[in-house]
């Protein structure tokens, strides 16, 4: 089976996560599609293939190089998708030898996937793309890297002449919620090393990430009718509004690319009473992260003492920390990631990602992992899709990675 058909079968299975659920997965298809994962797994010989208690799924592909004495490296990928967008009834449809042209999603709704406005789609002229209807999200992110690490473990088991170390692979819930990292065991999974496949083009090896926190603010305000307010209501809303107002416009997702850091506001609720602003804070430079944070600190101050004592109440934490620091001490990850694309054809590139992916934290956790592209584009929208020629080049790039662990020397 080729990695597009997998992907395609995925599809099938609504795994959004949910930030508000204190469980671990957060919903309860995540453990309806990682109990079908360990089947398949199972089907395709990774005999300990299981899923654990909190929804981790984890297998062997046992090392068939003798007397074998490497690194054991892993492959990573999660399981949900985004909720922010329609993930249910999902409708894949492959588009044939894309001539280069607006592919027309739903002629009912007259939804169209142009170049003009995704213009990664001018690379794959004459290749075969996995599309949606345009209502909803494919689920490629990461649905196609699960597809390729199992789509992988087919071909190292019905090809034993290609020579690998032992392989592990591991499979997380909750990652877009931030959570994918929270009880993966890195014991139990056994690698020194992994890579996670949850990326965007093939060739693309990812060792940035941004260092990141979040923010809850809470606006309690007074609420007195309106005709006897005079010098009594304290509306919440408006302090929200001067609030956000105080932090640098220019400093927003929508002004900001490349090593740029941001404030963004990811959701705001409330009435007269009580307003919550919930922000998320990103820098790749650690210390301009620290300066961020004390900036949004300083401003609930300055508001309390206008406003009142607790008027403005602050709860911040760190997310995730950019996981170049503990990568570069073992560049070999990268050497080897960009050998196995320049073998098979292609131009390795890396990026700073202004996001962060399971690899941040699990780097942070002893288990050093780059992020490697999966042949999708277009993550958390309607307009997301996959190609199949270069789905299949990530597949022969996890097998190169392998092989060549399989050489090396610990």
């Amino acid at each position: 089976m080729r990695a597009y058909e997998r992907l395609i079968n995925y599809t099938k299975y609504e795994t959004a996560s949910l930030s508000g659920s204190d469980t671990c997965p957060s919903t309860p298809s995540q453990l309806e599609f990682g109990k079908a994962l360990v089947k398949e797994m199972k089907q395709l010989g990774i005999k300990d293939a299981a899923m654990d208690e909190n929804g981790y799924v984890f297998g062997t592909i046992a090392a068939n190089t003798p007397n074998w004495s490497g690194s054991v490296i892993g492959f990573i990928s999660h399981m949900d998708v985004v909720r922010d967008v329609p993930y249910q009834n999902v409708k894949p449809r492959l588009v044939q030898n894309y001539d280069g042209g607006d592919i027309l999603l739903n002629a009912d709704k007259n939804i169209v996937l142009n170049p003009q406005e995704f213009d990664t789609l001018k690379k794959y002229v004459g290749c075969d793309l996995v599309v949606t209807d345009g209502t909803t999200l494919l689920g490629a992110d990461d649905k196609a890297g699960l597809a390729e690490i199992l789509t992988m473990a087919e071909k190292l088991q019905q090809n034993p002449e290609i020579k690998h170390g032992t392989i592990k692979i591991g499979f997380t819930p909750d990652e877009e919620i931030g959570r994918g990292a929270d009880l993966f065991d890195v014991k139990r999974f056994g690698a020194d090393f992994a890579y996670t496949v949850d990326g965007a083009a093939f060739g693309e090896v990812e060792y940035e990430t941004f260092n990141a926190a979040s923010a809850k603010v809470t606006i309690e305000g007074v609420n007195i009718h309106p005709g006897s307010a005079k010098d009594k209501m304290k509306n919440s809303m408006l302090i929200a509004m001067e609030f956000n107002s105080m932090l640098p416009e220019n400093e927003r997702p929508e002004h900001t690319e490349k090593y740029e850091g941001f404030f963004h506001l990811n959701s705001m609720e409330g009435n007269v009473d009580r307003t919550v602003l919930d922000y998320i804070i990103r820098d790749h430079d650690l210390e301009k992260l620290e300066q961020r944070k004390t900036l949004i600190e300083q401003i609930t101050k300055k508001l309390n003492e206008k406003y009142g004592e607790d008027t403005v109440q602050l709860e911040m934490r760190d997310q995730y920390y950019n996981m170049a620091e503990k990568i570069k001490p073992h560049w070999h990850l990268i050497e080897t990631a960009y050998e196995a694309v320049k073998e098979l054809g292609g131009t390795p590139c890396s990026e700073p990602v202004r996001g962060g992916t399971d690899g941040s934290r699990l780097s942070f956790m002893e288990l050093p992992c780059p992020n490697l592209g999966t042949g999708s584009h277009n993550h958390h929208g309607k307009m997301e899709y996959a190609c199949v020629q270069a789905m299949d080049q990530c597949v022969e790039l996890l097998i190169k990675i392998a092989e060549k662990y399989g050489q090396k020397k610990k």
